[in-house]
């Protein structure tokens, strides 16, 4: 919220530093953004100047020659091509040597053989306004020769942060308010006339038949009726106002109710009486596919959770936010309807963000404005109106509804706040603060302060407190050592595991990303087409790239590495950790995720050249991580994935499920079309663990040391026959199995590893052959040749027995 400090002046004197109010609204609660000087404009040899007298030009229809008195001995002589002065008017008159804004040089001339000795100005020319129409005709007859930079001298505008809970504070009045409770000076309220007569229904003679309220989110409306009113410009101090704070003015009526919604904090609509149709206004839910053009010309479509003032036929105003071109006041308007009202502040955020459109009102309606402020707000605009624009007010007015806030007591006492502050304090210091911020307190110790109906947030005997240090200061606080219990406790199993991958990532070579965890519709729905997108939508949007929760971190990271291949940067590994979502039996539920994903090759040349990474690197990148997290993989074995999107088919594989196992994993190529779309160039392998959080909530084992053997082991090859399809990893886990059952007891088994494959020439079609190495050992000993060709022939029958492999010959 901007202020003009020249405009605050109108309600409170303000210190002789103003610089000051920098320093202090920040201790009062307000924020200040930053200050801005409102104009550079240099007015030397610019002064008040009387018009003597006026003369036709003797050359020149269009101009007038003028007698001017400007303080010097003698009048001097001013060639004028305005038309709205008379003599025994003041206006500004640039005297030879003034440079106006702009750079414009003001020095003695001829204007078609007469002689012109300075300038007289319009309000445009001198930057004291926007008038150009013609002279700027001074007011209250300032004395003649006076330098003008006196009475337009250099304002400075404050940008306030107002918290959430101080919408009083969104008002000249509420600021105002607050320095005079600080400074203990008086504030003055502006005075209004007597307010008329209230009534529940329409009276007779009245520009409105009906005004009636549906549903919950409007308690109180009121409505006043102002009959032969003239549209025109506002007046130059009114436009001066609003443009101090960057507000285009646009005609006296508005003006005037964007005038005493910045300084009352409440706001007001003025309808055009004849644009209302069956005389009826209906505050109600809008309807299914209803929409209203706004008064920034768009079209918008409104849904059934949206309130709106309504005529008879259709929807005037989007309720506490902006009104329709339907019922604007424009120059054509002889009879108004003025409009106050409070609105439920949820209400208003909740139409204000669905829409997009943040304005002035909604930001006044969703801090909740005060309920008892809607005829004071009201008067103080009907009598501008009829100060500026003419016309009379109708005595009797329309207010229907209840507040939903009133005074409130709370009671307090010395004792407490001093227990709360921690110094002494004198009774008087305490109710002189109160009253100030505009309470009224009775009583003495304990005190009974009421609150009044415009500060809503202060509802306990703590908030008494901070309004007192607020004004009071903490300047008395005493400097006590904090003595506090150290409490000490684990870190969460999430972190820890994030931790060590990425320890261990970072060690292989990768960089961190850190990406939006908002992602779009499209995005979703290519990567993954299996899921409801609209189980991970969000309700209010920001974007429109930002509608969904991410389900993946995989889309991210090759936004990242096309993004910097394109750019010609050498950034070839990359990894995230966070959370993901996905849709569940049960609904949706989150995820740990690590990701990491990798280009084959360098984006740059090298002088060496290394080998590019395959899918069994990338799987050798993974299990090292999965290592270092201290998880072991789901039991299973792998999958190879076909038409699994986001994973190319055949060159990617999966183990576990997420649902199932509590952990998974994807381990292989990126689907092409997606990572080209994202305008990546080559192909990207990629890894991404999923972890259920229960997993690392429950407690771990201990692990032991466990001794190992000292002797040497006994190893034996054999290659296997086995149909093409069948996973390698199948047969070597079921060989594994079979030789455990046969060491039992008697000696240990390494794990069977894998040494070589094929197929080809030599062997049957549809087959191939898998040749692995066991490793036998026992604790011991050394064993014996003998000992070991029992084992493998005793394996050789399992194998014959229990499997479909052959031995190969």
């Amino acid at each position: 919220m901007k202020i003009s400090l020249d405009w605050l002046r109108d309600y409170i004197e303000l210190p002789d530093n103003p610089d000051e109010l920098i320093d202090v609204l920040p201790m009062l609660g307000i924020e200040v953004e930053e200050s801005e000087e409102q104009s550079s404009r240099n007015l030397d040899h610019v002064v008040v100047g009387e018009i003597l007298s006026k003369e036709p030009h003797p050359e020149a229809d269009r101009l007038s020659v003028c007698s001017v008195e400007v303080g010097k001995e003698e009048p001097v002589n001013i060639v004028c091509g305005a038309t709205n002065f008379k003599p025994g008017d003041r206006v500004p008159v640039a005297l030879p040597g003034a440079k106006l804004p702009g750079g414009f040089k003001i020095k003695k001339s001829k204007l078609r053989g007469v002689p012109s000795e300075g300038m007289m100005c319009s309000a445009k020319e001198l930057e004291i306004g926007t008038d150009d129409q013609g002279l700027c005709i001074l007011p209250d007859n300032p004395k003649v020769g006076t330098p003008i930079e006196q009475f337009y001298s250099e304002d400075k505008v404050l940008e306030l942060e107002i918290t959430a809970n101080r919408g009083d504070c969104l008002s000249y009045l509420g600021v105002a308010r607050e320095i005079s409770a600080y400074y203990q000076k008086e504030f003055s309220t502006p005075k209004i006339s007597d307010l008329g007569e209230q009534h529940q229904e329409c009276p007779d003679g009245y520009f409105l038949k009906s005004v009636s309220i549906e549903g919950q989110d409007c308690s109180r409306y009121g409505v006043w009726s102002i009959q032969g009113v003239t549209i025109a410009p506002s007046p130059d101090w009114l436009k001066s106002r609003l443009e101090s704070v960057g507000l285009r003015p646009i005609n006296n009526v508005v003006d005037i109710t964007n005038f005493v919604l910045l300084e009352t904090g409440q706001p007001l609509h003025a309808f055009d009486a004849a644009k209302i149709k069956g005389e009826t206004i209906q505050i109600r839910q809008a309807k299914e596919n209803e929409s209203i053009t706004t008064l920034d010309d768009v079209k918008r479509k409104l849904d059934p959770s949206m309130m709106v003032i309504a005529d008879a036929d259709k929807p005037l105003v989007i309720a506490g936010i902006m009104g329709s071109v339907d019922a604007e006041v424009d120059t054509s308007t002889t009879n108004l309807v003025l409009e106050s009202a409070w609105f439920r502040p949820g209400s208003i955020r909740h139409t204000a963000r669905k829409l997009g459109l943040h304005t002035d009102s909604s930001q006044r309606f969703s801090r909740d404005v005060d309920p008892q402020g809607l005829e004071y707000a009201a008067q103080r605009a009907i009598d501008l109106i009829l100060e500026i624009a003419g016309g009379q007010c109708l005595p009797k007015y329309v207010c229907i509804g209840n507040a939903p806030r009133e005074e409130r007591k709370i009671e307090i006492t010395q004792a407490y706040a001093e227990k709360i502050c921690g110094f002494d304090i004198q009774p008087d210091q305490l109710s002189s603060a109160w009253k100030r911020l505009g309470f009224s307190v009775t009583g003495n110790n304990p005190w009974q302060v009421i609150i009044p109906s415009f500060r809503s947030e202060v509802e306990r005997p703590i908030d008494l407190v901070e309004e007192f240090l607020r004004i009071h200061g903490t300047k008395e606080l005493q400097n006590n050592p904090v003595v506090c219990p150290s409490t000490s406790r684990e870190n969460d199993g999430t972190y820890e595991v994030c931790q060590k991958a990425t320890d261990n990532l970072v060690g292989q070579g990768f960089q961190e990303a850190c990406n939006y965890s908002l992602r779009s519709a499209e995005e979703l729905n290519s990567w993954h087409p299996s899921f409801e997108a609209i189980n991970l939508a969000l309700l209010n949007p920001l974007t429109s790239d930002h509608t969904h929760v991410r389900a993946s971190l995989l889309p991210g990271l090759v936004d990242n590495l096309a993004h910097n291949q394109k750019n010609l940067n050498d950034l070839t590994r990359i990894f995230e950790t966070g959370r993901i979502f996905r849709s569940g039996p049960r609904g949706n539920v989150e995820w740990v995720s690590i990701a990491f994903a990798s280009f084959a090759e360098p984006n740059s040349r090298q002088w060496k050249n290394h080998s590019k990474l395959d899918f069994f690197g990338i799987k050798n990148q993974f299990l090292s991580v999965l290592h270092a997290m201290g998880l072991a993989l789901p039991k299973g074995n792998w999958e190879n994935l076909t038409g699994l999107a986001p994973w190319q088919n055949d060159y990617s594989a999966k183990i576990g499920d997420c649902h199932r196992n509590k952990l998974e994993a994807s381990v292989g190529i990126l689907d092409l079309q997606l990572t080209k779309k994202k305008e990546a160039k080559g192909p990207i392998f990629a890894a991404e663990i999923l972890i259920d959080p229960i997993l690392l909530s429950k407690r771990k084992k201990a692990v032991s040391f466990t001794r190992f053997s000292s002797f040497p082991p006994a190893i034996k090859d054999l290659a296997l026959v086995v149909k093409r399809d069948t996973p390698a990893e199948s047969v070597r886990s079921d060989l594994e199995k079979i030789a455990i059952s046969v060491g039992g007891n008697q000696f240990e088994v390494d794990p069977v590893t894998i040494f070589d494959l094929f197929q080809g020439q030599g062997m049957d079609e549809g087959t191939k052959s898998v040749a692995c190495s066991m490793r036998f050992r026992a604790p011991d000993r050394t064993l014996s040749e003998k000992e070991v060709n029992q084992a493998f022939d005793t394996i050789l029958k399992k194998i014959d027995q229990d499997t479909p492999y052959e031995l190969r010959k």
